[in-house]
């Protein structure tokens, strides 16, 4: 009798890695919607409120909401249905929050007010452009 192969378990995506996917996905479909200066931060062991962060910078309130629905829409295909949005109707800030992954569209004048990427500045800048290596963010 023929002896079967052995056959692997195929791992599934745990929530991090499925989370991380998803930023990555995000942050790419930002900067195709003319986003500028995206990045994407793994807060994991810095914010109980979240795993990732996307930050990016509008050109216009018009691209900017467009860049929010266009994410809110991507993110729901993947299962991850918004919790909450907010400054949809302002013109300085967008909100989106994915639970494990938070998506943050401002003005050029907003983002440096606000300067997330400095406060989270020992977060570690995960790559999410197509080909970057683990050091690039």
């Amino acid at each position: 009798m023929a002896r079967r192969k052995s056959i692997q378990p195929v791992e599934l995506p745990t929530r991090v890695q499925a989370a991380r996917s998803l930023a990555v996905a995000l942050a790419r479909l930002a900067a195709d919607t003319r986003c500028q200066d995206v990045v994407v931060l793994d807060v994991r062991n810095l914010s109980p409120v979240t795993d990732f962060y996307v930050i990016a910078t509008g050109t216009s309130a018009r691209q900017m909401r467009t860049a929010v629905e266009d994410v809110e829409e991507l993110a729901a295909s993947r299962g991850y249905p918004a919790l909450s949005r907010s400054g949809y109707e302002g013109e300085t800030w967008m909100l989106l929050d994915l639970v494990d992954v938070v998506v943050h569209v401002f003005s050029d004048a907003a983002r440096q007010f606000y300067d997330l990427d400095n406060l989270w500045g020992d977060a570690r800048k995960v790559p999410w452009r197509e080909g970057a290596r683990k050091d690039e963010g």
